[in-house]
């Protein structure tokens, strides 16, 4: 049985990475800090959980923040051209979550919630479809 296959990078080609399997969750994220990060609204991702389920090449620079849930994580991004390319969690080591906009393939991302829902900007607006958590899906 063939694995699916998620490829992308940063906006320069400098960090590509290459993630497999289905991802464990596709949503936006209205936290203060991802509005803050984003300069919008939301910030967007694929969560993958794996020990080897995303692997990159070219080199990465990060930088951490606690979150909303007061867990730290660590954004990373190409150090040449600034794209915002994985995430990764101190509390879950095994789970990294993808910008979509970075797929060479954006179109297969498929949005099925929101977290943290009660931070909304009153103009970032999203399928009324999607399900709206509060706050941060459950662990």
């Amino acid at each position: 049985m063939s694995q699916t296959t998620y490829c992308g990078g940063c906006a320069c080609g400098a960090v590509r990475y290459e993630a497999t399997g289905t991802p464990v969750a596709e949503l936006h994220c209205q936290c203060r800090h991802c509005q803050m990060r984003s300069g919008t609204g939301h910030s967007s991702y694929l969560v993958f959980a794996g020990v080897d389920s995303v692997r990159v090449t070219g080199r990465l620079q990060g930088w951490s923040v606690a979150g909303d849930s007061g867990n730290e994580k660590t954004h990373a991004f190409c150090p040449t051209c600034g794209t915002p390319v994985l995430l990764t969690f101190v509390a879950a080591p095994t789970i990294t979550a993808i910008h979509p906009a970075s797929l060479d393939a954006p179109e297969r991302f498929h949005p099925t919630l929101v977290a943290y829902g009660s931070r909304a900007l009153g103009w970032d607006r999203h399928d009324p479809a999607l399900t709206v958590l509060a706050k941060g899906p459950p662990a």
